[in-house]
């Protein structure tokens, strides 16, 4: 397939955890933004039979492309042909009884453990620079999801040695069975991390944020100077095949004409 030489972080983000998708797995997702967006690029490209959850309640729904105003939370057009239409508690309910494989969830901050912050920055709870949306199921999902994969952006704020807040956990102090005592499922927690320049992992025993690789235009140097921690590095840290035009073309035509999602943040461009 040919490779594109154009496209935006948001793009390339939405087509690295795209491709991480499995087919015949279970995905639970908010209901709108790049998590799900991956998830709907996956069925279109290599997996057709993905069921995905919704934090609204919607279960195995096949969103009604291309992207209008109102297609977000709760529309008709994002719950197109699903299965069942529940509320949050019942896809919680699923969850803690083991049947999500996958959660994709978006971050503020991240820090070396996993751990995230969905709430606010600046300040502190009570007193915050600014407010978001909050966990809004996240630390369900992260708690009881048997692997997480986390997305932002590669920015030395949103990888802080600290969080703000901690709002859902990864594996708190990366201590041997740290979830566990908290009263979290065995063989649970963070699995990826997905940046438009990056992917992470976590070392087995320690915990810890590793990188595992790096965009073709950038390198890990770089990439590490884009965050307030080091995180380990891989034995081999392999090289991101950029989007090709396939992908992009389902993105911008079938799925996100207007730019709604797709076209936010920075172009990249390659020689």
């Amino acid at each position: 397939m040919t490779t594109a030489t154009a496209f935006t972080q948001h793009e390339v983000a939405i087509i690295y955890l795209a491709r991480m998708v499995e087919e015949n797995k279970s995905y639970w997702t908010p209901g709108a933004g790049r998590p799900g967006f991956a998830v709907s690029l996956a069925q279109k490209l290599h997996a057709p039979n993905v069921m995905r959850m919704t934090e609204e309640g919607c279960i195995s729904g096949k969103p009604y492309f291309p992207v209008e105003p109102f297609m977000y939370m709760g529309a008709s057009r994002s719950s197109y042909r699903g299965i069942m239409w529940t509320s949050m508690n019942q896809v919680c309910y699923y969850n803690a009884l083991g049947l999500v494989d996958y959660t994709i969830l978006m971050v503020l901050e991240i820090d070396p453990y996993g751990n995230f912050n969905s709430s606010m920055i600046g300040g502190d709870y009570y007193h915050p620079q600014r407010r978001f949306g909050g966990a809004g199921g996240a630390n369900e999902m992260a708690s009881l999801a048997w692997r997480t994969i986390l997305v932002t952006d590669q920015d030395k704020r949103k990888f802080p040695e600290k969080c703000n807040f901690i709002t859902s956990p990864g594996y708190l102090d990366g201590s041997p069975s740290a979830r566990e005592k908290m009263g979290m499922p065995a063989g649970t927690g963070p699995y990826r991390v997905v940046t438009s320049e990056a992917v992470f992992g976590y070392d087995e025993k320690s915990h810890y944020m590793k990188l595992l690789a790096v965009s073709a235009w950038t390198t890990a140097e770089e990439v590490l100077l884009k965050m307030d921690f080091e995180p380990l590095l891989s034995e081999k840290v392999e090289t991101l095949k950029p989007p090709t035009e396939k992908e992009l073309a389902v993105l911008r035509t079938e799925m996100d004409p207007e730019g709604r999602v797709i076209g936010a943040g920075e172009w990249i461009f390659l020689d």
